[in-house]
């Protein structure tokens, strides 16, 4: 792989807001258009997981869950809605900390994160209900669907990731990664290639699609930007395509669970 020396990120402007139900792909498609902005062969589609969610119906009403007890249990201890702590544990397999103001858990997919990715903001009802929303059921195939129908729509082989902001154990900071990935690979090993001295890589495995996803948070933003498309251009590979699945590390290698 050789590594490129110019990359451009490209916030699609003006994208709607996305209600349950909507096809996904033909926004992102009616959105490029209207900014004159043409997909080419390799570009890769970063979108935000917040919008696929909104059009998968991934909605969940706070006030039509009854809480369990040990839900009523972990939210007195550390200070949430009970009934919010339900969904988030629905949505795990294991809590890993928890203290006032915060629960870490492993998401059904694997992701180690706070709250299940379960998220409060820009997701008001039109009621005034209040209401969740939760990850997409299978970010990957979110992801190849919509490239997919992308790739067809504009007649070139488009990648696409869905990103979303994680914390980390070790520093302080959301970055964006990728949930999600379709015609890229998630991954980069680089072990056995040569260094600048001719010594072979131990242990390099790139998170390509992770950097991706970062770098298009940049141009996305966490709050009321309202850029949740962006298109990279100048991104290079020659590695086969694999899923966001696979940057999640093994039990076997998590030296902290």
């Amino acid at each position: 792989m050789t590594n490129p020396t110019r990359i451009e990120l490209i916030g699609v402007p003006d994208f709607p807001l996305v209600k349950a139900g909507d096809d996904l792909a033909a926004l992102i498609a009616a959105a490029l258009e209207r900014a004159g902005l043409r997909p080419g062969a390799g570009d890769v589609i970063v979108v935000a997981q917040k919008i696929v969610s909104k059009a998968e119906d991934r909605f969940v009403d706070i006030a039509a869950v009854t809480p369990s007890e040990r839900a009523r249990e972990i939210g007195q201890d550390i200070q949430k809605d009970p009934r919010l702590v339900e969904v988030i544990l629905r949505e795990s397999t294991r809590v890993v900390r928890q203290r006032p103001g915060l629960l870490i858990v492993e998401h059904r997919l694997g992701y180690v994160m706070a709250n299940a990715g379960v998220d409060h903001s820009n997701v008001a009802a039109p009621d005034g209900r209040e209401r969740v929303l939760l990850l997409p059921r299978d970010p990957d195939a979110s992801a190849e669907a919509l490239r997919a129908k992308l790739s067809a729509r504009f007649g070139v082989a488009l990648a696409v990731i869905v990103n979303d902001s994680f914390g980390r154990a070790w520093r302080r900071g959301t970055v964006g990664v990728a949930l999600g990935a379709a015609g890229l690979p998630a991954a980069l090993d680089l072990r056995g290639d040569p260094d600048l001295f001719g010594q072979a890589l131990q242990t390099t495995v790139v998170g390509f699609a992770d950097e991706a996803a970062a770098a298009a948070s940049l141009v996305m933003g966490q709050a009321a930007e309202g850029m949740p498309v962006v298109l990279i251009r100048g991104l290079a590979w020659s590695a086969p395509a694999s899923g966001g699945h696979t940057l999640v590390r093994p039990p076997e290698e998590d030296l902290f669970r």
